[in-house]
Parts: structure tokens; sequence; C-alpha cells
């Protein structure tokens, strides 16, 4: 089935607003470089502290396992207003408590930081839990699940950052087609990230790490995304992985204004559910 008209016309505005942000090294710095937003929700939540970042609260206090949701935005980028309306429709689709950590942002903060906090906070929840992520959310969500295996019960990733080298000779022929993310201004930021580490240091760049414990684990990209040859190599390599595909949908899909964003919200929720009934 190809892309709603929405789709198409949500991956021009980004391909117009968005793409020059990655669209060279120079680029990829000056996005590295942006000064930092605020990255308070737009609704009330409970929030406590951890490792001296904010930790928010959305939804009721819950018998259900707790839902973790690390957000996306190449490691550099702010929680937005999308990832929050994901948040709270997923607290109230599921009646499960969702926690966001806000994790420290390249350039400043580095991978092997922001792993030990979000396992800090899985820690402290006392209890397994449901972890969910958005593109390099998608990423520390794997890295997290690969950490502390026997806390963590499921997993969603939403078009993940699998690998920092970004080194798939399949994202050659896809790479025009995304409208959205391009390597070249996104290598700047990888290399920050990493910090000290090699990029296929499987602490930062979870497609080398172990896959053999993971929970219940399930992805969802589209197939103008250039994530999606990384995210099929681990379908292949994870038996059991639930694997949504989505054809003509651009990075992230499921917080995005079209009639594919329901279904892949739906398909979230039904595993999360599933996951603990």
């Amino acid at each position: 089935m190809s892309a709603t008209w929405q789709m198409r016309g949500v991956a021009l505005f980004v391909r117009l607003a968005y793409a020059r942000r990655f669209s060279s090294t120079a680029a990829g710095e000056r996005t590295l470089a942006r000064p930092k937003g605020p990255s308070a929700p737009p609704f009330l939540t409970t929030m406590s502290e951890i490792n001296g970042f904010p930790v928010h609260v959305v939804g009721e206090p819950s018998s259900r396992p707790p839902v973790i949701y690390l957000h996306g935005g190449a490691y550099t980028n702010e929680i937005v207003k999308q990832q929050w309306a994901l948040v709270k429709d997923m607290a109230e689709q599921t009646g499960c408590e969702v926690h966001v950590p806000i994790y420290g942002l390249a350039p400043r903060h580095h991978g092997l930081e922001a792993l030990d906090f979000v396992t800090a906070v899985i820690r402290s929840l006392g209890r397994p839990c449901y972890l969910v992520g958005d593109s390099s959310g998608g990423g520390l969500a794997l890295l997290a699940a690969q950490a502390v295996p026997a806390s963590v019960a499921g997993l969603t990733m939403i078009a993940p950052w699998l690998d920092l080298t970004m080194s798939n000779p399949e994202v050659d022929a896809l790479e025009p087609h995304d409208p959205w993310l391009a390597r070249a201004g996104l290598r700047p930021i990888a290399a920050a990230w990493a910090g000290e580490l090699a990029l296929d240091d499987p602490r930062v760049s979870p497609l080398y790490g172990d896959l053999s414990q993971l929970p219940p684990a399930q992805i969802l990209v589209g197939t103008r995304d250039i994530t999606m040859p990384d995210c099929r190599l681990l379908r292949d390599r994870v038996p059991g992985l639930t694997y949504h595909e989505q054809e003509g949908a651009i990075h992230a899909y499921p917080l995005l204004p079209v009639p594919e964003a329901a279904a892949g919200r739906r398909a979230i929720y039904e595993h999360i559910r599933s996951t603990f009934s």
C-alpha cells in the first residue's frame, strides 16, 4: 500500500523545514551547537530527580508495570510536543504510568552518561518495566535492555538509531529518498555522543551488543527512513521480534499527524498490553 497524501505532504514539509539540519557535516555541527530549549511537558506531571536529571511521570498510579519512554532527537535535540503527546496517549491507552527521563544531550553530555542514568531510573522502579523509545531514544532503549535485561519485560523501538557508524551499505540507495535524515550531518553528532568510545562500541551502538537476552521486542519503521536497513538487520538477528514496516512512511511516523500513525500507535499499545497480560 502506498503512502497517504498526508504522509506525502508531511514528507515534503520535513524536507523543506528540517532536512538542512543534516544535509552536510557543517550543518550537523551547527545542529550540535544549537542552544537547547526547555524540556518541560505541556501538561502537569509529577517529577523526581535521579543522577541530577529530571524524571517526569505521566498517568495515574497503577498496579500495572511502568513504562519508560526515551525521546529521540539525534541525541542533541530536546523532547518536543509530538513526543509528549505520544506519552500522554500511551498512559491513557495502556493504563500504565509512563516515566520520562530527560537525559543530557550532546555535545555537553555523552552516551555512557545517558546509559548510566537510564539504568538508574530502571533500577529505581524496583520491578520490571517496559521500554519505549523513538529514533535515538530507541537505540538508547535497546542499550538499556542489554545492560539490565532482568529488569526489562518488553521493548518497543520506533525507527531506532542502532549503529552510530551508519555503515550499512543498504543505506546508500535509500538515503536520497529520506526527506529528513542524512549521514553527513549525523556523523559529527554521533562522534560527540560516543565521546572517547569507538562508534561501534556496543555501549553506544546496540547493534553490536548482546542480542541473546532481549525481552519481547517490537520495531516500527518506514520505508523512507535511513534507519530501516539496520532495523531489518536487527529483525533478522532476533528471533520472535515483532516487526512493522510501513510503506512510504518517513522517520518516526507514529509521532506524525498522518493516518499511518494511528495504526502504529495501536500496535505499540497492543504490544505493551500483551507483554503484561
